[in-house]
Parts: structure tokens; C-alpha cells; sequence
């Protein structure tokens, strides 16, 4: 019964498709007799593009204004407007439209054929629409070169800008595939984009999904689709599942255009080109970004980088709901999973949580509505001892609806080991399946679908600055951040991959530092080791799930070694890399920790001199790069405000004996890059997101939060 659920959740994904084809050299349609519907505004060159593109696939090209009204009318298109006035021109381009029929055709609407609903549905009928997303700015100046002084639609007074952005929700609606065009891009250029668009439609298989255990012949014939990774989260021979060709690359002229854009607009086309349209098509994307990235969030930006000292910027990524940097992917993760469900099974979702993804998971999921939320539960587990109160006092608060929390008589890494260990008991799987039809799925940061979204704030943070006039676009930024499972930094490892100026991602650790001495020695050791507890627990963690992707991003995808490490580190409680392979590990991530007097000294610090209250994890960054003798000018990121504690609570902070195999220095190689612009200033104090009076104990270890990333 499970297999059988699990099976159709990669049936029910084969949707209709066409066999691909080498298109590129026979000329033959890459969609059989369908059509290319090439949509856009007035001056987003439609007409030239789609003769470019028809050229170059060898297919007949349509102008539906040349080809289709001027001879349905037998007048131009222009006296036809101007006689009927707006609104009739629109009925009757609309029924115009609605008698055309073609196949294997490049088709170039018009501007307003989109308005009209009726022939919009006629036409995508006959094939793929591809929207020619051009800048509201290009437009303005190609329509005035053109001298188009009236469009549909436009009254007396009106200006053409608020004529565009009116228009442009009716492009989002019937688009199929996006072509973002970069300012100042060339026909020839966005043709470039609108071919290899379409081949990326009708090659989804391109676009599957790979165990990192898995090499060679086995990697082969291997074949999940996103909408069955979003589902299962691990993979069946207990690997972590990745992009089997790599992260898209996203050119410099699209990274420039999502600079203006909001943080919810950034999400969607960066997400567009991670997920297939066809696991989730664009319009459902659009629709769950926006609900993700909403009203919810107590700051309009959602994840807003503020001025700290110097040439530091913190991240600010707890305006949430729980006031937890997971709010990010967990707010939109849950929509994910829900449109990925087969249709014949109920899922039960288990996470471990150390204190953060418990109560964003359980907030996430709670937001799923009707047979959604009734086909899926949620079941989160975290050590009893190893929480802040508020923590606790949050994830049991989810007592109601289809979510419950568990405390553990042990700590967080055993409540993950215990989680994987269910996924590979094949008793417990098939008792589920049988007796209530049941699979199990989770979402910790293995689940591919959780990691996904955090590759965006790490890609926003960098555009604002943009924006703000920090940096000018290409600039290279390093980012440290507070890391206990890697998945936060992996996911900024991604963002560089997609093309993020990222310099090097520089790993803070607290005491318990297994990845500051996996990347400084290349040992990874828990013979010897127990889990500490500290002030900042969300990063109080020895086995790091996400230290596997990484791995196997840096050996070029050596599954086999990947499978070798973790199978020994499960069995010997160590493993150790070889020299080449770190090598090319420190190419891309540095690590160092701090002990607990430094990271309270940093909260302190910072506070004295700005009046900005960091919380603890994010002092752990902060002490990383100072000790790294670094300045960090590129965002920092708080994942839990501490704006309720009165700052002279600050002079009581009772520090903890220093364990033993604490942390007093931290290491990072490499070139200081140029500083930045941007005048010193004080940032704010850190608000929103955290419901309720937060009371602070002798220890912060009880409010503690997942922290910051700096960027250098």
C-alpha cells in the first residue's frame, strides 16, 4: 500500500507531455502542431521576437493584429479602435480571436488579448503561453520612440505607466512560462530566452532529482520529480535529495530587474526557475508566494536588512509569526506539499526541532484548509530540556487542528536520528500504509521543498543592498551565519550557484563545533563528543543533515563517497575527508566558533554602541567574523526578536562556565574585500514578530533563538 502511495504520487505527476525532441537541429516543432502564444504588452517586441523565434524553429509565424483582425476586419487595427472606442474594441478583438485556429505556429498576440477571458481560454488551448516579462521602464521609452500615444483601455488623463501595471496582472494570470527580460536585452536575446523556455517545458525530465547516494549507473535511472521530493522529503536509500543538473543560472541582466521588485516578486521568479511548471504551474505558484509572504509577516519587506556598524548590515529574518527565521520556507513549505499530494494517500509530516522549526512548522501546516489539512498531519519532536520555555510554550500551544509537539527525554539529535530511522523500518511504514493509509514525509530542512525557499532570502538580502545604494550589482558579499544543520548555509551556497556575488559563506558555531572542524580539519568526530548546552540552542546540534549536500555539491556529485562518509559516520561515529575534496570544501565555505562569554560579549557590544539587541545566535555570528578579523558589511540575520528585554537586564546576564572544548578563536582565510559605501549609522532595535511579553532568566539560553548571519 505504501509503495502504491508513493507510486502514484509520481504517476499522478506524469501529466500529458511531449516526447522531446532535437528540435534545435530538425527544425521540427518543439510542440508537436501545438503553438507558441508569445503574450506581452504594447512595445515588449512580440511581433519581431515571434518572427525571430519562427525563424530560427523553422515554423510559420502569426501576427494576430497583421494576420488575424486586419483580415477578419479589412481595416487597420488602429481606425478599428477609434471608432469603436475601448471597451467595444475589446468584444470584438475578443470574438475575432475566438474564430482563429492554427497549429505549429509562432503566434504574437496583442497587447489586449489577454483582457479578454474568453479568447484567452480559446487560443491557450492550441498551445503554451509564454510571457515576454519586459521592464515597465523599457516599455515607456520604446512606446515613445514608437510615438504610440493611445493603447486599449487608456482614458483621457491616464498615464500609460498605471495602463501597464494594470494590465500586468492579467500576463500573470494565463502565463504558462515567464521569459524575464533584462533591461536592455536585444530581439535577438529575449528569442534566445523564449527558446530555451519552451525546450525547458517539454524537457521536464531535465529537471529531476537525485539521492546524494546515489553515482553512476544507479543516478541513471533514478527519475523524481520535484512534486515527488516536496512529498517523500527523504530518499528511499536514506540520502537527501538535490537537482540532478544543478541550480539555474540566472543572468545579470534578470538579477537587475528583481532589484525593484518586492520581496513576495523576488520569491515567485526566482522559484519559477527552481520548479517545473509543470509540478506546480505558475499561477498556483504565484498564489501560494503571495499567501506565504503576506500579512503575515509583521514588516512589509518580510525579511528587511538593516544598517548595523561599520560595513555590517544585519538580515532581519524573524518577522514571522513565531518570530523564527524558519517562518521563511515554513510559511510557504506546507502550500508546496499540499498541491504535491497524490490523491489516495493521508501523510503524517515528523520533525525534529531544537527549538525554532517546531512552532513554524506546526504554524505553517495550520494554515492548510479543507481536505488538505485533513489528509495531513503533523507530529513535531524536541528534547524537553534542550527548548527555550517560550519555545515550548509555543509548539504546545498547537493542542487543537492537525498538529501536535512531543517533548524527548534525550536531545535534538537523537529526535533526528529517531525520525530517519522511522523512514528505513519497514514494519512501521507498512502498518501506517495498511491500517490507516498513511506515509510518512517531513519537514526539516532535508525535505528539499523546506530548503528551497531559504535560497531566496539569502538572494533578497544581497538585491536590497542593491537597491539601498550599498553596492553596485556584482560587488562580492561573504555571509557568516549561526549554523547547526547547514541547512541555512547550504542555502546560501545555492543562492551563489544561481548567481548571487557570494564571496564565501563563512560558518559560526557555538561550542559544539562539528562544522568548524569538519571545514578546518576536515574530521568529522562524535566518538568522543556529547551535545552541549548553550545560549543559542537552535545551533546546539553534532549531526549536521545538510553537511551531505554539501558534500556531495563539492565532489561534483560523487555519490558513492557520499554514501561511504555518512554510512560510517552512522556506524563509527567518524569519518574523514580527503585532502583534495577539502580543498575544494574551503573554496566555498570557512568556519569558526566562539564560546559563550564571546557571544554574550558581542550581544552586549553591539548593544552599547548601537542600541540594536541582537539575540544570541546571531551574537555567535558576530563574535565569528570579529574573531575571524573580518568586517561583515552584508547582513546579519536576527531569527527571533528580543525588543521586550529592557536593556539594562543586559548588565545581569550570568555567564556559564566554559565547557570544555570551548571555542576563543575562529579562522578564515582569504582576501579582506574593499569596503563598501553606505555612511555608519545606528540600526534599529529589532520588532515585531514575537508575540507576548518575553521574560529573560539568569541564562539567555532559555529565550534562545535561531540567530544571524553576517555578510562581509
Amino acid at each position: 500500500m505504501a509503495s502504491a502511495c508513493r507510486l502514484s504520487a509520481v504517476r499522478r505527476r506524469l501529466l500529458p507531455r511531449l516526447a522531446p525532441k532535437s528540435w534545435l537541429s530538425t527544425k521540427a516543432s518543439v510542440l508537436g502542431d501545438r503553438n507558441i502564444l508569445l503574450m506581452g504588452p504594447p512595445g515588449a517586441g512580440k511581433t519581431t521576437v515571434g518572427r525571430i523565434v519562427a525563424h530560427k524553429l523553422g515554423l510559420p509565424a502569426v501576427d494576430v493584429d497583421d494576420d488575424v483582425l486586419e483580415v477578419a476586419w479589412k481595416r487597420p487595427v488602429a481606425a478599428v479602435l477609434a471608432s469603436l472606442g475601448g471597451r467595444r474594441f475589446l468584444e470584438a478583438e475578443g470574438g475575432a480571436l475566438c474564430q482563429f485556429s492554427a497549429s505549429g505556429c509562432v503566434v504574437s498576440l496583442t497587447g489586449s488579448n489577454p483582457l479578454h477571458a474568453e479568447a484567452m481560454r480559446h487560443v491557450r488551448q492550441s498551445g503554451l503561453v509564454v510571457y515576454l516579462d519586459v521592464d515597465v521602464e523599457d516599455i515607456l521609452q520604446r512606446l515613445g520612440r514608437m510615438k504610440v500615444n493611445r493603447i486599449v483601455g487608456q482614458e483621457a488623463g491616464v498615464p500609460m505607466r498605471d495602463i501597464l501595471l494594470y494590465r500586468k496582472q492579467f500576463y500573470e494570470k494565463w502565463l504558462d512560462v515567464r521569459v524575464l527580460c533584462g533591461r536592455g536585452d536585444t530581439e535577438e536575446e529575449v528569442a534566445e530566452k523564449v527558446v530555451r523556455a519552451v525546450q525547458r517545458y517539454q524537457s521536464r525530465d531535465e529537471e529531476t532529482y537525485v539521492s546524494t547516494r546515489r553515482s553512476g549507473e544507479e543516478r541513471s535511472k533514478d527519475k523524481a520529480y520535484f512534486s515527488d521530493v516536496a512529498v517523500e522529503g527523504l530518499a528511499a536509500d536514506g540520502g537527501l535529495y538535490v537537482p540532478r543538473n544543478g541550480f539555474p543560472q540566472v543572468d545579470a541582466g534578470e538579477w537587475k530587474r528583481l532589484v525593484s521588485m518586492s520581496y513576495p516578486e523576488r520569491a515567485l521568479l526566482l522559484l519559477e526557475k527552481c520548479i517545473h511548471p509543470l509540478d506546480v504551474s505558475a499561477a498556483d505558484l504565484r498564489s501560494m508566494v503571495f499567501k506565504a509572504y503576506g500579512s503575515n509577516f509583521s514588516s512589509e519587506q518580510v525579511a528587511p536588512v538593516k544598517h548595523l556598524m561599520e560595513h555590517q548590515f544585519v538580515l532581519e529574518l524573524f518577522h514571522g509569526p513565531t518570530g523564527s527565521f524558519k517562518d521563511l520556507a515554513l510559511q510557504l513549505m506546507p502550500q508546496l506539499f499540499a498541491h504535491c499530494l497524490p490523491l489516495m494517500c493521508n501523510y503524517l509530516v515528523v520533525v525534529a526541532t531544537s527549538g525554532d522549526t517546531g512552532s513554524a512548522v506546526l504554524s505553517g501546516f495550520s494554515r492548510l484548509s479543507g481536505v488538505d489539512a485533513q489528509r495531513t498531519g503533523v507530529l513535531v519532536f524536541f528534547p524537553e530540556e534542550g527548548v527555550s520555555e517560550i519555545q515550548k510554550l509555543q509548539m504546545v500551544s498547537f493542542g487543537k487542528g492537525n498538529g501536535r509537539a512531543i517533548g524527548v527525554l534525550s536531545d535534538f539529535d537523537f529526535c533526528q536520528k529517531s525520525i530517519k530511522r522511522m523512514f528505513g523500518e519497514s514494519g512501521l511504514v507498512g502498518h501506517l500504509a495498511v491500517e490507516y493509509g498513511t506515509v510518512l514525509s517531513t519537514a526539516n530542512s532535508i525535505n528539499w521543498a523546506r530548503l528551497l525557499p531559504q535560497v531566496v532570502y539569502h538572494s533578497s538580502c544581497y538585491l536590497d543592498l542593491c537597491r539601498d545604494g550599498v553596492i553596485r550589482f556584482g560587488e562580492p558579499v561573504d555571509v557568516c551565519i549561526p549554523t547547526g544543520n547547514f541547512g541555512n548555509a547550504m542555502s546560501a551556497v545555492y543562492a551563489k550557484q544561481m548567481g548571487v556575488p557570494i564571496r564565501k559563506v563563512i560558518c559560526a558555531s557555538n561550542h559544539n563545533r562539528v562544522i568548524t572542524d569538519l571545514i578546518n580539519t576536515g574530521e568529522y568526530d562524535l566518538r568522543r563528543r556529547r551535545l552541549l548546552l548553550s545560549h543559542s540552542p537552535a545551533i546546539d546540534i553534532l549531526k549536521s543533515s545538510n553537511v551531505e549536500r554539501f558534500i556531495f555539491h563539492a565532489s561534483d556529485g560523487d555519490g558513492g563517497l557520499v554514501e561511504d562518509l555518512f554510512t560510517r559516520l552512522d556506524t563509527q561515529k567518524h569519518f574523514r575527508v580527503a585532502a583534495p575534496l577539502l580543498g575544494r570544501m574551503r573554496q566555498e565555505v570557512q568556519a569558526g566558533c566562539c564560546s559563550e562569554e564571546e557571544c554574550l560579549s558581542a550581544v552586549r557590544r553591539v548593544h552599547a554602541r548601537t542600541g540594536y539587541l541582537m539575540d544570541t545566535h546571531t551574537g555567535v555570528a558576530k563574535a565569528v567574523a570579529k574573531a575571524a578579523g573580518r568586517f561583515v558589511p552584508r547582513g546579519a540575520v536576527l531569527h527571533r526578536p528580543l525588543r521586550q528585554v529592557r536593556p539594562r537586564r543586559l548588565q545581569s546576564l550570568r555567564n556559564p562556565e566554559p565547557p570544555r572544548g570551548s571555542c576563543g578563536t575562529a579562522e578564515a582565510t582569504g582576501k579582506d574585500r574593499p569596503q563598501a559605501g553606505g555612511a555608519p549609522g545606528h540600526a534599529e532595535s529589532p520588532a515585531g514578530g514575537q508575540r507576548g511579553a518575553l521574560r529573560l532568566p539568569g541564562r539567555l539560553q532559555r529565550v534562545g533563538g535561531k540567530g544571524g548571519e553576517l555578510h562581509l
